[in-house]
C-alpha cells in the first residue's frame, strides 16, 4: 500500500479562482490539486484531495486519514482555522499523525480576527502567505518529516 497524504480543504475553497483573486489568487482548486498530484508522485506518495464547506465532514475525513493509516494530513481550514475547536480536537485525537496547516494568504497581515489559529497548536507547522504554492511547500515539509 502506498504512503498516502490527505489534503483537506475547508469552506469556500471550491470558489478559488473566482473569489477575491487579489487575496487568494487566480488558481482554481482543480489546478492546485493537479500540482499537488505531480509533486507527491515525484516523492513516491499518493494523495486523497478533498474539499467540503461542512465542518463535520472535515472532522470525519481527519478521522478517516488516521483509520486508513495515512502518513500525514495537509489542511487548509479556511475560516474554520480561526474558529473550530472541533477541528483542533480531531487533530489532537489522531496524534501523532502529523498535520500541516496551510493558508493561501498571510493570516497575520489581515484582519485581527484572522490572526489566531485554532489549528496551529495541534499542527506540526503552518504555511501561510505563499498563495497556492503553499500546498507544495506543505507537501515538501511533510515528506521531509516522514
Amino acid at each position: 500500500m502506498a504512503r498516502q497524504i490527505y489534503i483537506l480543504n475547508g469552506p469556500n475553497l471550491n470558489l478559488l479562482g473566482q473569489r477575491e483573486p487579489g487575496i487568494y489568487g487566480s488558481d482554481t482548486l482543480e489546478t492546485i490539486e493537479q500540482r499537488c498530484r505531480t509533486r507527491v508522485e515525484a516523492l513516491g506518495l499518493e494523495i486523497q484531495f478533498r474539499q467540503s464547506n461542512h465542518e463535520g465532514v472535515l472532522v470525519d475525513w481527519i478521522h478517516e486519514a488516521w483509520k486508513t493509516q495515512a502518513v500525514g494530513i495537509i489542511l487548509n481550514p479556511g475560516a474554520y482555522g480561526h474558529t473550530s475547536i472541533a477541528l483542533h480536537d480531531a487533530i489532537k485525537g489522531v496524534s501523532p499523525l502529523p498535520l500541516v496547516e496551510v493558508h493561501l494568504s498571510n493570516i497575520h497581515a489581515r484582519e485581527p480576527f484572522r490572526h489566531k489559529s485554532m489549528i496551529a497548536p495541534a499542527a506540526v507547522g503552518m504555511i501561510c502567505g505563499f498563495g497556492s504554492f503553499g500546498y507544495e511547500l506543505a507537501i515538501e515539509a511533510l515528506a521531509a518529516r516522514l
